[in-house]
């Protein structure tokens, strides 16, 4: 049996999640507590007790994704025994504290300096995303590459589910393009910017400050990343594609089929909802039991 653990990111969020948490006993107070110290706000207040509309700003909405999924993997410490482990985007934070590359401290400051910097260039360059259903990749790809304006494939989220990502000029024409060449859907969605686009070429540059100093530890198990969708044990390698995840698509599609591929034969989804990566996985091959803490 090679269990595979997913960690879903920005998205994942939703009212109250983190009360069942905080109410489940001291060790969750306790991770809650050393979270509010190192972000310097209590983030707990946040996710017990705020808004929609809270927890939707990139700032808050990242550190409070990557924690609740990181409280869910410690309560279920004892069966936690990953095979293997990737993350959707932010996601790919929580799957390095999971398989042991990156200490939760360390983990977490990151996420905190990530979604500061993403935020702040969402506000240097507008942009945005839009979903496209029902068209091959292949064939986004190419309305995006002969579309006016930045605008570039993000998010392979499984087959004929692809989110572009770029300016609003750019986003406005592809979704058009896209319409005209018969997508089923082409949807802008209420992002606060072009994430996994050139358009954030100026946050990767500030994680890649906050990286350099950052240890990252072999991990005891391979994790697919988001650039290449490649089992990564080498430390060097891990580092770089957190990097170059900020302007490089989420390859979630590939990543499943090469977890299959490797010999996964369940897949376990660590936070949020439980259910957006897990319909993911049944969009690629129906044939794995799927299941989430």
């Amino acid at each position: 049996m090679k269990k595979a653990y997913i960690f879903p990111g920005q998205g994942a969020q939703f009212e109250g999640m983190g009360k069942d948490l905080y109410e489940s006993g001291d060790k969750a107070k306790s991770i809650f507590a050393k979270a509010n110290e190192l972000l310097g706000y209590d983030l707990t207040e946040v996710m017990i007790n705020g808004s929609a509309e809270d927890l939707k700003e990139t700032k808050i909405t990242q550190p409070a994704v990557f924690l609740h999924s990181y409280i869910k993997s410690q309560i279920a410490e004892a069966s936690l025994k990953p095979s293997m482990v990737a993350g959707h985007s932010l996601g790919e934070f929580s799957a390095l504290v999971a398989c042991g590359a990156l200490d939760f401290e360390d983990a977490l400051v990151l996420v905190k300096k990530r979604a500061l910097a993403m935020q702040k260039a969402c506000e240097m360059e507008k942009g945005t995303m839009a979903a496209i259903l029902g068209l091959e990749d292949e064939k986004v790809e190419e309305i995006c590459q002969k579309s006016e304006g930045v605008v570039v494939a993000a998010n392979y989220n499984c087959p004929g589910q692809l989110v572009i990502s770029g300016s609003l000029e750019g986003i406005e024409n592809a979704v058009k393009n896209c319409q005209e060449d018969g997508a089923r859907k082409a949807i802008v969605l209420q992002v606060g910017g072009a994430f996994h686009s050139p358009l954030m070429q100026p946050a990767m540059e500030e994680l890649k400050a906050a990286l350099i100093n950052t240890n990252i530890k072999k991990p005891i198990c391979p994790v697919y990343q988001n650039v290449d969708a490649k089992p990564q044990t080498d430390p060097a390698i891990i580092k770089q594609n957190l990097i170059d995840q900020l302007t490089g698509p989420v390859r979630w599609t590939q990543t499943m089929k090469n977890m299959i591929a490797d010999g996964a034969t369940e897949f376990i989804e660590v936070g949020g909802t439980g259910k957006v990566l897990r319909g993911f996985v049944m969009r690629v091959d129906r044939r794995f039991p799927t299941s989430a803490i």
